[in-house]
């Protein structure tokens, strides 16, 4: 698992050239101008980006979870909204491959395996955040059809996705009654809210999308009915982990920034590199990410490998990991002082952007509650 041969240093490689070239340059220029970067988005799909974890025979690049997570990282060293995107978009490409009839998976897996379409997920909805079982967007089934009424919250994507993997609630309350739909964007009846104003993941949109009255064909149901829930959550499992490679990979990025600003920074005679205080810092920071990538790695072999355990170490993984990612980063800003403060700096774009994840693919608190069920054997 530690060491990487060549295969795997290519796959790494690869992300790391993406990220070098294509989101580093111009991350701060998008969250400046709240820019989503379609045009880029398009190049992830031609080197395997876009369904790293999909089928080959409909366009994916059929690597493990494990890939992954090496793989978000390095993208999120360049920018960890964008590279959050796209972990979004595989998500919800793999749902469909994994839980889709091979008609649907050769439906849309290729144009999402290629990124000529982008997809996201949608499963929150407006007061209804951590209880995602009480959701109540609901679809009624008429002749071959679903009409579909409702909302969800916080949307990646939204207003530029072309597909929506929607739960929603087909028969009574709770999770049973809940079932997964392909929702084309272009759908009669949806429309989505106003771009949100957000603290950070600026260059991507986030808006409601909302139901009234539309059309979706029943031949579009991932599964059977009331299977939307564990299909949901099988999703969340790798979301978590691609979610706090993120936070490892943005982290990653502020903490580079730091020995060569505190070699150049003078202070009472001497660079600051050399006070041992900020190099006890130093190690404790970088302790932090060791230990967060380590259990993301452990946690992303037990998903491979359908380990009984893997629920509970996606959930150890994504809290552990994404509170180390923002302590880290902000560790880094303070370092830096109040030039960390600065937007041209790029470290408060980064602290901006990590805190979500504390927060999405379910809260760290939701995190240890699942834990906490594991430890206990409660239901």
């Amino acid at each position: 698992m530690f060491t990487l041969d060549d295969d795997e240093r290519a796959i790494t490689e690869t992300a790391r050239q993406f990220a070098g070239e294509f989101l580093a340059p111009n991350a701060l220029e998008w969250d400046e101008r709240k820019h989503f970067p379609v045009d880029v988005l398009r190049k992830a799909g031609p080197v395997g980006l876009g369904g790293v974890y999909v089928r080959e025979d409909v366009g994916g690049s059929g690597l493990r979870r494990l890939d992954a997570v090496r793989i978000f990282e390095e993208l999120a060293s360049g920018c960890p909204a964008v590279a959050a995107y796209i972990s979004i978009h595989n998500m919800a490409t793999w749902m469909i491959d994994a839980f889709g009839t091979d008609e649907q998976r050769h439906r849309w897996v290729p144009q999402l395996a290629s990124m000529e379409l982008l997809g996201s997920y949608a499963l929150t909805e407006p007061g209804v955040g951590s209880d995602a079982a009480a959701l109540t967007t609901r679809a009624v089934r008429d002749g071959e059809d679903y009409v579909l009424t409702g909302a969800k919250q916080f949307i990646s994507g939204a207003g530029a996705n072309d597909v929506y993997v929607m739960m929603v609630r087909t028969g009574g309350d709770g999770p049973r009654g809940i079932s997964a739909l392909i929702v084309p964007a272009d759908t009669p009846g949806l429309t989505v809210g106003p771009n949100e104003r957000k603290m950070g993941w600026n260059a991507q949109p986030t808006r409601q999308v909302i139901l009234a009255d539309a059309r979706v064909p029943v031949a579009n149901r991932l599964g059977a009915e009331g299977d939307g829930f564990a299909i949901a959550m099988n999703g969340l499992n790798g979301g978590r982990l691609n979610i706090a490679a993120c936070s490892v990979g943005g982290a990653r990025a502020a903490m580079d920034k730091c020995v060569p600003y505190l070699s150049e920074r003078q202070a009472f005679g001497k660079p600051l590199v050399h006070n041992q205080a900020l190099q006890f810092e130093l190690a404790d920071m970088r302790t932090q990410l060791e230990a967060a990538r380590t259990l993301l790695w452990r946690a992303a072999a037990a998903l491979d490998a359908g380990a009984p355990d893997k629920v509970e170490l996606c959930a150890m993984a994504k809290r552990f990991a994404t509170d180390a990612g923002f302590d880290v980063a902000n560790k880094a800003l303070q370092l830096h002082g109040g030039y960390g403060y600065l937007h041209e700096y790029g470290l408060e774009k980064i602290v901006r952007d990590l805190r979500v994840h504390q927060i999405l693919e379910g809260t760290n608190e939701i995190m240890r509650v699942v834990v906490a069920r594991a430890v206990t054997g409660a239901a």
